[in-house]
């Protein structure tokens, strides 16, 4: 199980590193976006390119950041249900949640998305519309970002297994981390209370 539990962390890190790479495709998205809506009020002018490639980088955002969704366990469930029952059988639940539906479903996208991408990359197929881009950066955005899920997937299914076993604590608690906002809202009561300090 210690071999497990190093390949799970080892995943834990690729989808945590990624993701803060990911994040700045929101941006981009949200930049391209506007200007695409600037250049057309301005100069009255557009291109299909600018609104597909907004759409390939929203793609890639949530495809490629899916496996650290999973990761903090921020993936929908049905909580009014799940909340009722002990850790230890929410924790079944998970693996068999994990083993039966999330990775046999990620296992079939694969099989179906690779040779998509493929066929597509092959033919260099672009798209229908006027000033439209090439198709196949966008199609291998499925593969990659099933591919990181279902490794996820994996890893949850490790931890869960551990945990029950007794291994390692509940993979499914949270660090008490301060968010990035609630950093900020110290530092500036800090920086308050200093003000004050010297004021009086």
């Amino acid at each position: 199980m210690g071999a497990l539990l190093g390949f799970s962390n080892g995943i834990d890190r690729l989808n945590t590193w990624l993701s803060k790479y990911v994040i700045w495709l929101i941006l981009i998205a949200t930049l391209v976006s506007a200007i695409n809506a600037l250049v057309r009020k301005i100069f009255n002018t557009s291109s299909n390119a600018f609104l597909e490639v907004q759409w390939y980088f929203f793609a890639a955002s949530f495809l490629l950041a899916a496996g650290y969704t999973l990761l903090n366990n921020e993936h929908v469930k049905i909580d009014v249900v799940y909340s009722r029952f002990s850790r230890r059988t929410q924790t079944q639940i998970d693996i068999f949640g994990f083993a039966v539906f999330l990775l046999p479903m990620c296992s079939a996208i694969l099989w179906f998305a690779v040779p998509f991408f493929v066929k597509g990359y092959v033919s260099n197929e672009m798209s229908s519309n006027a000033g439209g881009l090439i198709r196949w950066p966008v199609y291998a955005m499925i593969p990659l970002g099933f591919c990181l899920l279902w490794l996820q997937g994996v890893s949850e299914l490790i931890k869960r297994i551990a945990f029950l076993q007794g291994l390692i604590e509940d993979p499914t608690l949270k660090k008490d981390e301060k968010s990035a906002e609630e950093l900020l809202a110290e530092d500036i009561r800090k920086l308050a209370e200093a003000k004050d300090q010297q004021a009086a």
